[in-house]
């Protein structure tokens, strides 16, 4: 039959000359050849040499020509026998078989626990497919590319028995994607080495056992004293709870100080008790309905997160599981960004000493885009991490989900992270000391190289998606094979027993004294450190029980301001840049000299350098943020005379100040979720730096939801997690069309409340630097969502001049400064928010209109109750007040404000709307459309009030 699939084969049979002419074209020149024959050819090139070297091969032709003409001159003293040359042409096919175990080896390894299907027939895997016989099998061979043995050479039998326990076994290595041949070789040693077998003293083995019977232990005391309630539990999986605590541990004595962790609902109960050390009276209190409820909202019991000192034998590592909603992976890059903000307090570079761990479903793994947002962001400067350890829990299953005709379109469900060629562990879960040794090959490769590495722990699940759950409605055959599993756990206690590491009453009594334990609400073993507090710990106790209206001292001295105005203005020597930016720079200057007003460029910079001359560190991400959308930031300059590609960049900001505090700007990947995400986990783990995600467009924002309602508006009445993270959202009317109109500050405002967040829209230089400063100054830590402009960028209304910075503060409302407006004379007065009040002002004075008066709400939540009742009051014969927006009227902010609005007006008072109509579209594109609709709110503003009115 092989003989006949080769015969067949596209590679071999009549097609053999024709390909090894389509391969010397490829050697000389990989241009010539098709890209599908290019890229098989690529991939041949990474089989390793037979001496073990990665030398690239090289044409054949040439030095077979060399060898004839040689031969025919008699330059050869002796002549290879055809023996020799059959047992060389052997060897290359050796060398072919044991590169197809290390690329292919994977798919008939023994990875199901519930074997629902047979080991796939690979052709590749066997030696008839390159000619070897029985005969062979006993033929010695050279070894030395491979790691079996220390010997140079083996038989075929015992290399192919070598390959087999190795890559075939119950785990099954995927590494050969990887570019590096570093790496490459790094897997190699460390799996041939020891066959993909561990060596473990009884007294590990008996540990494992431990973890394994905690585990299960855990899941059966809740299943059957907390009948029917929800906890997603680890049942078919616990091999997991074993892999978390070698990864603990290990991690410990390999320098890793702490660990951060982001996991869904599966198996998470198990690990703020067995990993975490919640204590299980806590955790049943939480299921009695009897624990402390001292949030606004609270959350369920497999959301929560949790933080602990544990012991190690390299010393105390501070665990902590962040909190997450039901929404999966998304709470992947919020680790990521609180690992991030860790490894920045510790000033550690390469991310050896805060380790984050990951933990996904397979289902999830695959399906969810923010796992590969996530993943994209691996290896990027601003939010490197220094590797992720990935376990996935891989019950073969997602909810009702277990056809792999629908469950995928990738072979395994981890096929996304050769994205950036992460090497994959598949592993089964019923054998738990293969478990327990990708744990540990997967941490040290992820401290010997600071990359991504996966450990795919093939199990099940023994009950439905939750325990109200009946699985077998729609997996009557998986749910058939798991009712006859004793469990992982009974398996290797019988194992151990077996071996006579234990009595035949060990298990039994582990289980005994687990669940005495467990009658007691504590732990059969405590790790959990008490009284310890590491240096690098965050105090937040001094930003709780805040208010918004606490003041702060936001304005600078004339002579610092001009002092860093200099700085921001003064290049280095032969810096030559672009003549635009020569010209911004200028202008920069003369607006600290206070010859001109300063814009909001220049806003921004004095409000950043005199945070980072203070002492707060600045963080700002986004898809362009380093110049700025609109090209108003600069804060990134660019040599134009530089040669290299990776050098010739200043940045002012990074050089205001001896020992200031780090300016970072990051110009970042193109995604939304997981950047915002990442900056979230960072702000949540670092309450002095001002954190800033810059939208692109505040349109895209909207790309980034789920992170914006499950975790910035809800996450502090959820979880009590107080979070300082800043919004900037270009927002504003200008006719550039549905897309880049809008930050849909409507549904900012639906989310609103319990003081969760504060809501602005600034509309001058002065009032962003006040802004800025404010959120650093006061001890107050809240999301700040900016509805940020665009034309006002370069509007010289907008500008402010130099006295604003030195005096005041940030304005919620602003009110009329016009010479020609009398108080008592006001009968109208225009409340809005935004660009549209410099339309407004601009109407009004075309027309003389100085009856009437506008006033911008500056910070539309918290709603300056106070300050807005104290501008209205300034007029006490206005009759009528009208909201106007440059939104449609079923967005913006109409809805949110109008009842604040008649909250502080007077009887007799009536309020009004003027704005576009309700549409479905966040704005129109048709330039003149939208000229019209401009026009016509303008007119409504002015005129006689219409539609819907609220009276007093």
């Amino acid at each position: 039959m092989m003989q006949e699939y080769r015969s067949n084969s596209y590679l071999f049979g009549g097609n053999a000359p024709y390909v090894e002419e389509m391969y010397e074209a490829y050697l000389d020149n990989p241009g010539s050849v098709p890209d599908n024959w290019r890229a098989y050819f690529d991939a041949l090139q990474n089989v390793p040499a037979a001496d073990g070297t990665d030398e690239r091969d090289v044409a054949h032709a040439p030095i077979v020509e060399s060898f004839a003409q040689r031969a025919k001159a008699n330059a050869f003293g002796a002549k290879a026998s055809s023996t020799d040359l059959a047992i060389a042409r052997k060897q290359v096919h050796v060398q072919s078989l044991i590169a197809a175990y290390r690329f292919l080896g994977s798919r008939w390894a023994d990875l199901d626990p519930l074997k629902r299907q047979e080991r796939p027939k690979i052709p590749e895997l066997e030696p008839a497919f390159y000619d070897l016989t029985e005969s062979d099998m006993d033929i010695t061979f050279s070894a030395t590319n491979t790691y079996f043995t220390t010997a140079e050479n083996m038989t075929l039998r015992q290399i192919v028995q070598a390959l087999r326990e190795t890559y075939c076994g119950t785990i099954g290595a995927e590494y050969m994607h990887v570019t590096e041949p570093i790496e490459k070789r790094w897997w190699q040693q460390r799996l041939e080495s020891i066959r993909s077998k561990p060596t473990y003293t009884a007294e590990q083995k008996v540990h494992i056992l431990d973890r394994l019977t905690a585990a299960e232990g855990l899941e059966r005391y809740l299943h059957t004293k907390y009948v029917g309630q929800k906890r997603f539990s680890l049942e078919g999986g616990e091999s997991f709870i074993a892999s978390m605590d070698e990864l603990v541990q290990r991690g410990g004595v390999a320098g890793v100080q702490e660990i951060v962790i982001g996991m869904a609902h599966r198996g998470r109960l198990n690990v703020l008790v067995n990993t975490l050390g919640k204590m299980p009276a806590d955790l049943f209190a939480e299921f009695d309905h009897t624990a402390r409820e001292e949030l606004p909202a609270g959350d369920v019991k497999y959301h929560q997160g949790f933080s602990s000192d544990v012991t190690t034998a390299g010393g105390p590592v501070h665990l902590s599981l962040a909190f997450n909603p039901s929404h999966l992976e998304i709470v992947n890059p919020v680790v990521e960004g609180s690992v991030k903000a860790r490894l920045d307090r510790r000033g550690d570079k390469e991310g050896d000493s805060v380790l984050p761990i990951l933990v996904h479903g397979d289902a999830a793994f695959a399906g969810q885009g923010v796992v590969m947002e996530t993943l994209a962001l691996a290896q990027t400067r601003g939010y490197y991490t220094g590797g992720t350890v990935h376990l996935v829990i891989n019950n073969q299953i997602g909810f009702t989900t277990s056809d792999p005709r629908d469950t995928r379109s990738t072979l395994y469900c981890t096929d996304v992270v050769k994205m950036i060629e992460a090497p994959v562990l598949h592993v089964n879960g019923d054998d738990p000391e293969a478990v327990v040794l990708c744990t540990q090959l997967a941490l040290d490769y992820r401290q010997e190289f600071n990359k991504d590495v996966v450990v795919d722990i093939v199990c099940f699940r023994k009950l439905g998606h939750n325990e109200q759950d009946t699985p077998a409605l729609t997996q009557p055959l998986m749910y058939k094979k798991i009712g006859q599993h004793p469990g992982t756990r009974k398996l290797y206690a019988d194992k151990l027993v077996a071996q006579g590491v234990l009595t035949a009453e060990g298990p039994d009594e582990m289980v005994k004294a687990f669940r005495a334990a467990m009658d007691a609400g504590k732990h059969t073993r405590d790790p959990v450190l008490t009284n310890y507090k590491s240096k690098y710990a965050v105090d937040w106790t001094p930003f709780l029980g805040k208010k918004w209206t606490d003041a702060a001292d936001t304005a600078l001295p004339l002579a610092e301001i001009k002092r860093l105005a200099e700085r921001l203005t003064t290049l280095p020597a032969n810096f030559k840049a672009h003549p635009l930016v020569e010209k911004v720079i200028a202008d920069r200057a003369a607006m600290g000299r206070g010859e001109i007003n300063v814009d909001w460029g220049m806003g921004e910079h004095l409000a950043f350098a005199s945070l980072v001359a203070s002492g707060y560190a600045v963080r700002l991400s986004g898809e362009d943020s380093g110049r700025g959308t609109f090209t108003h930031r600069h804060s990134v300059l660019h040599d134009q005379k530089r040669e290299k590609w990776d050098e010739g960049t200043y940045v002012p900001l990074q050089n205001v100040a001896e020992n200031q505090a780090p300016f970072v700007v990051i110009d970042s990947i193109l995604s939304e979720e997981a950047v915002l995400g990442f900056e979230y986990g960072y702000a949540s783990a670092d309450p002095n730096t001002l954190i800033i995600w810059e939208a692109q467009f505040g349109d895209f924002v909207n790309g980034a939801q789920v992170v914006i309602d499950q975790f910035i508006a809800s996450g502090e009445v959820k979880w009590g997690r107080a979070n300082g993270l800043t919004l900037m959202l270009p927002h504003g009317y200008e006719g550039q069309g549905p897309e880049h109109s809008s930050a849909r500050l409507e549904r900012f405002m639906q989310l609103a409340a319990d003081n969760n967040m504060q809501i602005v829209q600034p509309t001058s230089a002065s009032q962003i630097f006040h802004l800025l400063r404010r959120q650093m100054v006061r001890m107050f830590r809240k999301p700040l969502v900016i509805m940020t402009p665009k034309s006002l960028l370069r509007n010289k209304d907008a500008a402010s001049p130099l006295a604003e910075f030195t005096r005041g503060e940030f304005r919620t409302v602003i009110g009329p400064n016009h010479p020609e407006i009398v108080p008592d004379k006001v009968k109208r007065v225009i409340a809005c928010s935004g660009k549209v009040a410099y339309d407004l002002m601009k109407r009004r004075d075309e027309k003389k209109a100085f009856d009437t008066v506008i006033l911008r709400v500056e910070q539309l939540y918290p709603f300056p109750h106070k300050a807005f009742a104290a501008e209205l009051k300034r007029f006490p014969n206005a009759t009528e007040i009208v909201w106007c927006q440059d939104e449609p009227q079923n967005q913006g902010a109409w809805f949110f404000v109008q009842h604040y609005i008649h909250e502080n007006m007077v009887d007799g008072q009536k309020l009004g709307y003027a704005g576009r109509p309700a549409s479905a579209s966040p704005a129109v594109g048709y330039a003149h459309l939208h000229q019209e609709q401009q026009k016509a709110l303008l007119d409504q503003a002015f005129g006689k009030l219409k539609g819907f009115v609220l009276s007093k």
